[in-house]
Formats: structure tokens, C-alpha cells, sequence
């Protein structure tokens, strides 16, 4: 399954589910985020890697940065960083 999937999935399961949801939002507080939350991910049978969610990030904004006709210049901020989208989504 697709990075982009599982983390559409994980997001569905944490808003569903406000255990799994305060255990991801703690990841937040750990010396390194990143690496607590994939830990935390790969606990709860989900497969997503810190590489993954850059990647992610960077191929979208290359992407749209392509698709524009002549090319753009840079991708507006936060674009790229699915990682914190994720978070938005999922607080309340």
C-alpha cells in the first residue's frame, strides 16, 4: 500500500479512535517526533517510514510545480509537509 494510503488510513482509524489519536499527538512531545511517530505507526500495523513522508511531500510539490506551464519558481509553504497536514487534520 502506498505511503499516501496508509497515512489516509491511519488518519480515518485516529479520528475514529481518541486513543490512537492522543498517542500519535504525544509523539509530538518525544526528543525526536519523526521517528516516534513512524515507531508508534509500525506499532498499530501501520507502514510508514520518516523517508516515505518526505518523499511524499517533495513528489507532490514537484509535481505541481511541473504541471505549471513554464514552470514554477517554489511551491507555496507547508505544501510539502504531509507529516503536519496529518496533525491538522486530526486535532479537535
Amino acid at each position: 500500500m502506498s505511503t499516501e494510503l496508509e497515512l489516509m488510513r491511519l488518519q480515518n482509524d485516529a479520528l475514529k479512535n481518541e486513543s490512537l489519536r492522543d498517542e500519535l499527538l504525544a509523539t509530538r512531545e518525544s526528543a525526536d517526533p519523526l521517528s516516534a511517530f513512524c515507531k508508534t505507526c509500525a506499532e498499530h500495523g501501520y507502514d510508514i517510514s520518516i523517508f516515505e513522508l518526505a518523499d511524499m511531500g517533495q513528489s507532490f510539490c514537484d509535481a505541481m510545480l511541473r504541471s505549471v506551464n513554464g514552470g514554477g519558481v517554489e511551491a507555496p509553504d507547508g505544501w510539502n509537509d504531509y507529516y503536519e497536514m496529518f496533525f491538522e487534520a486530526i486535532k479537535k
